[in-house]
């Protein structure tokens, strides 16, 4: 006998780099690197970064209050396109069969996007975008993003999380979340929010969503034609 679904899963709220977007942590080390930061790694990770990287992504200081706190640890003068340039190093591509994934998830689950980021990735991220899948084609999969720089506050405190819950009505037993760090998942955890880790060294979106809503038995009419 099937058993009963634990919860009925109808939302889905998914970060964007690494989750859904190629990055690269290394490709802004190698790019700094080459302007004479040598310690790059040390100011801004996956895991941790300077206080300013925080006040950019909570939109708290501008670009140019950004790039002047760069600045501080490049020994040589630099213009706004050098920093820019090796910033969006980070920045790869989504890949294709993720694309068809997400427009299958659409089919059946309400999308967001929920992520840490700052005004000049998303000047480079909407470009990229665009010129892979045509003009809004991808931003248009979801039902509503949200950007940390646009709200003055981030991941994984709770008020980002209480946000996008409150202002679409969403139930946090109808909806998961799905990031790349694991910070930002035991944050959501904290307010109840059933959030999983996708551990990149072992897995993708496209092969952890199916593992998640098999337990849930939630899964059947996504896995046929993927």
């Amino acid at each position: 006998m099937q058993k009963e679904n634990k919860f009925q899963i109808k939302n889905i709220i998914l970060d964007l780099g690494g989750v859904i977007l190629d990055v690269s942590y290394e490709g802004p080390v190698f790019a700094f690197k080459k302007l004479g930061v040598e310690n790059f790694n040390d100011l801004f990770s996956k895991k941790k970064q300077e206080h300013f990287f925080d006040n950019y992504e909570k939109g708290i200081i501008s670009d140019e209050e950004f790039r002047d706190e760069i600045r501080k640890h490049i020994p040589k003068p630099v213009t706004d396109e050098q920093i820019d340039k090796a910033w969006n190093e980070l920045i790869y591509t989504v890949p294709p069969p993720r694309m068809e994934f997400l427009v299958h998830l659409k089919k059946n689950y309400r999308l967001f996007m929920l992520s840490n980021t700052n005004k000049i990735h998303i000047k480079a991220l909407t470009e990229i975008l665009n010129n892979q899948f045509g003009k809004n084609v991808f931003m248009q999969l979801f039902d509503k993003i949200y950007f940390s720089c646009n709200l003055q506050m981030r991941k994984p405190d709770a008020e980002i999380f209480e946000l996008v819950l409150n202002e679409n009505k969403l139930k946090k037993e109808e909806t998961i979340f799905i990031d790349d760090s694991i910070q930002h998942v035991e944050g959501a955890k904290k307010i109840g929010l059933p959030a999983y880790y996708l551990d990149l060294s072992k897995r993708t979106l496209e092969t952890l969503l199916p593992e998640i809503f098999s337990q849930q038995l939630q899964f059947p009419t996504l896995t046929s034609n993927l």
